[in-house]
C-alpha cells in the first residue's frame, strides 16, 4: 500500500498526476468509468491522508469513483486488469480487497452504510470513524435522506465527503464561500456557534427570531444539512490537498456527523472530458490524443427503442415517458429533446419514477418507463403497490437485460423476468432482433389493459436480422419458428438467437431439433406447449434459473401431466461476475458450444 502519511504537499501532487496517468492509461486501452474518478482523486488521497484504512471503514457511493482508491491500496499493478474476466472490479469488492469495506454499484447506499457502521463501531466501543464519499447526482435519492435523518438524530460520528463536480463558483462567491469556510472551520467559530445556540435558547422571545436568522446568515452554505442535525463545512476546492486534508482533519476532530462540501471537476486532468460531458461518465477504449472511440458502437437495441418510441411519439401527444438518472443509456435523451414536457428524467430516483407514471396512466397517458433491469430492482414496491396493485398500463422497457460485461455482480439484469413473473396483472414479453423489438412498442403502446415490460440486451441481440420474419406480438400466443421432432429448443428474448446458434450445431451432427420464440412469459401459450410433440425441452434465455422459465414451464408440466424432460440453460443461482458477455457465458457453461455439446451428451448416452 503506498503510504500517503509521510508524504509532503509537493509529493502527493505528483503522486494525483502519476494517479490519473495511470487512470487515463488503462481506461483508454480497457474503458471504464473516466470523469468522475478523474475528479475524485485529491479527494481519495485526502481521505487516506486523514483517516485510516486500515480501520476506518471508506464508504464510496456508487463507488464507480474509487479508482484512486484501488490504487493507493496493493492494486497498482493489478489494475491492468481493470474490468476484464478474472481482473479487478470497476467498483469496490471486499473479497477483492480487505480495504474495500462494501460492495458498491448502485447509488445512494452509502450513507445508510455508514450509520450502520457507526452504530457498530458505538456498541463495540472503538476508535474508529466512518467516511463517505458521495457524489452531487446521488443525493437525488430518497436513500440518502432517511440515511441523513437518522444520522442527524443520532449524531453519531462520520465524516461524509460530498463531491459536487455540478456547478461552478463565480470568483466572487467563490472568495467569499473560502473565507466563510475557513472562518466555519476553525475552532474559534465551533466553539462561538455553541456558545451562540445555548445563548439563543435564553433570549426573550421577541428577539429569538432576529436571533435565529443571524445563526442561519452564519450557516448560509450549509442550512439544510445543520437543519438535520449535520454539521457543514465548505464548499472547499476539492482539487486544493493542502485544503482538503485541513478540512477532514477539523471534521475528523469534531466526532460527529459533519458534511465537507467539496467542488470539484469532473473529468479533471484530462482535458476532453474536463466539464459536464455524460459520455465520459463510462466510456469504451479511445485515443488519448483525440478522444476518439477506437470501436464505433453501431446499432443497438437502445437506439431502435428510442427511436421507434419517437416514431410513435410525434403520432400521439399522449405517449409520455421517463427515465432516473440515465437519459443518454436508455435513449430517452432524443426524447426529452424533442418532447421536453412529456419525458422526464427525475435523476436517481427510481421508486419516484416509477410511482409518477400510475397517475400519468390513470389520467388517460401513456406512460413508459425506461430503466435498465438492475436499476428497476431499486422500484420493485412501486411497481407492486402502485402500478399493479390498481391495474394501471404502465410500460416497463427493460434495457440492459441479461449480462451487461464489464460492470459485473452489481449491474448484470438477470433477475427481472423473476421479480416480474409473480406480480398479479403483469404481462411480460420479450422481442429476439430489433424488427420484433419495434413490433414490441407497438404492442405495448397498444396494451391498455394492464401494466406490461418487455427486455432487450445492451448492444445489438444474438439473433441477426432477416433470419426469420418480424410477425405483430399477440398477447400470450408463442411463435414456432421452427419444427423439429426429436427435442425443442425453446428461447425467450436474446435467448432465441443463441437457440438458433445451437439449432445450427444440433443439426449439423443430425438432430431433428425445433425452435420455439416464446415470446410471452406472462401470460404464455398454454395451448401451443399441451400440443408439443417433442418429449425433451430445452429452455434458453438470459436470466435467472431460480424463478424463471424453466421452472415456469416445469410446474405447467406438471400440473397438466405432460411427462416431458425439462432442462435449463438459464443462468445458475448465483451473482455473476464482470467480462464479456461470451466469456462469462462460456464460464457459466450457457454459451452455444456448451449447450448444444450438453444436449448432445444426454441425446446420445
Amino acid at each position: 500500500m503506498i503510504n500517503v502519511k509521510k508524504m509532503s504537499i509537493d509529493e502527493l501532487n505528483e503522486l494525483a498526476k502519476k494517479i490519473r496517468e495511470r487512470i487515463l492509461d488503462v481506461v483508454s486501452r480497457k474503458g471504464g468509468h473516466l470523469s468522475s474518478t478523474l475528479g475524485a482523486v485529491e479527494l481519495i488521497i485526502g481521505m487516506h491522508y486523514v483517516f485510516d484504512v486500515e480501520k476506518d471503514p471508506f464508504i464510496f457511493d456508487v463507488s464507480h469513483q474509487a479508482y484512486a482508491h484501488k490504487l493507493l491500496t496493493d492494486r497498482w499493478e493489478e489494475f491492468e486488469s481493470l474490468r476484464q474476466f478474472g481482473g479487478i472490479s470497476g467498483y469496490t469488492k471486499p473479497s477483492e480487497s480487505k480495504y474495500d469495506y462494501f460492495s458498491a454499484g448502485h447509488s445512494s447506499t452509502s450513507i445508510s452504510v455508514a450509520v450502520g457502521a457507526a452504530k457498530a463501531i458505538k456498541l463495540k466501543n472503538e476508535d474508529r470513524t466512518p467516511v463517505v464519499l458521495i457524489g452531487d447526482g446521488a443525493m437525488s435519492a430518497g436513500m440518502v435522506y432517511e440515511a441523513m435523518n437518522e444520522l442527524g438524530y443520532l449524531k453519531l460520528p462520520v465524516v461524509i465527503i460530498l463531491n459536487d463536480n455540478e456547478m461552478s463558483i463565480g470568483k466572487p462567491i467563490g472568495a467569499i464561500s473560502k473565507y466563510l469556510t475557513k472562518l466555519k472551520a476553525g475552532k474559534f467559530y465551533q466553539g462561538f456557534k455553541e456558545k451562540f445556540k445555548n445563548f439563543l435558547e435564553k433570549m426573550p422571545k421577541d428577539l429569538k427570531y432576529t436571533a435565529k436568522k443571524m445563526e442561519e446568515f452564519l450557516s448560509v452554505n450549509g442550512v439544510f444539512f445543520e437543519e438535520l442535525g449535520l454539521e457543514y463545512i465548505g464548499p472547499i476546492d476539492g482539487h486544493n490537498l493542502e485544503e482538503i486534508i485541513e478540512t477532514l482533519k477539523i471534521a475528523k476532530e469534531l466526532k460527529k456527523p459533519v458534511i465537507v462540501h467539496a467542488k470539484t471537476i469532473k473529468g479533471k486532468g484530462y482535458k476532453e472530458a474536463e466539464g459536464y460531458y455524460e459520455h465520459w461518465h463510462g466510456v469504451g477504449p479511445f485515443d488519448i490524443k483525440t478522444g476518439k472511440p477506437l470501436k464505433s458502437s453501431g446499432l443497438s437495441a437502445t437506439k431502435v427503442f428510442a427511436s421507434k418510441l419517437l416514431e410513435l411519439a410525434k403520432k400521439d401527444e399522449k405517449i409520455v415517458g421517463v427515465t432516473a438518472a440515465m437519459p443518454s443509456g436508455t435513449g430517452m435523451k432524443e426524447l426529452m429533446q424533442a418532447f421536453p414536457n412529456r419525458f422526464w428524467d427525475v435523476g436517481i430516483a427510481e421508486q419516484h419514477a416509477v410511482t409518477s407514471m400510475a397517475p400519468m396512466a390513470k389520467e388517460g397517458f401513456k406512460p413508459f418507463v425506461a430503466i435498465y433491469s438492475t436499476f428497476l430492482q431499486r422500484g420493485y414496491d412501486q411497481i407492486i403497490h402502485d402500478v399493479c396493485l390498481d391495474n394501471y398500463p404502465v410500460r416497463f422497457a427493460i434495457d440492459r437485460a441479461g449480462i451487461v460485461g464489464a460492470d459485473g455482480e452489481t449491474h448484470q439484469g438477470v433477475f427481472d423476468v423473476g421479480y416480474l413473473r409473480i406480480i398479479p396483472n403483469m404481462t411480460l414479453f420479450a422481442p429476439r432482433d430489433f424488427a420484433t423489438l419495434e413490433k414490441a412498442v407497438e404492442f405495448a403502446y397498444n396494451y391498455d389493459k394492464g401494466p406490461s415490460a418487455f427486455r432487450y440486451p445492451r448492444g445489438a441481440f444474438e439473433l441477426e436480422e432477416g433470419i426469420f420474419e418480424a410477425k405483430d406480438f399477440e398477447l400470450g400466443k408463442a411463435e414456432v419458428l421452427v419444427d423439429g421432432k426429436d427435442i425443442m429448443l425453446i428461447g425467450y428474448g436474446n435467448g432465441v438467437g443463441k437457440a438458433y446458434k445451437v439449432l445450427k450445431i444440433l443439426k449439423e451432427k443430425g438432430i431433428d431439433a425445433g425452435l420455439i420464440d416464446l415470446r410471452f412469459v406472462k401470460p404464455f401459450d398454454e395451448e401451443l406447449f399441451k400440443n408439443i410433440k417433442a418429449k425433451k425441452w430445452y429452455v434458453i434465455s438470459d436470466n435467472a434459473k431460480k424463478g424463471g422459465i424453466g421452472e415456469m414451464l416445469s410446474s405447467f408440466a406438471k400440473e397438466n401431466r405432460l411427462h416431458k424432460y425439462i432442462k435449463s440453460f438459464e443462468y445458475p443461482d448465483k451473482f455473476i461476475p464482470h467480462g464479456s458477455v461470451k466469456e462469462v457465458e462460456k464460464y457459466l457453461g450457457v454459451d452455444e458450444e456448451s449447450i448444444a455439446n450438453e444436449i448432445l451428451k444426454e441425446i446420445n448416452g
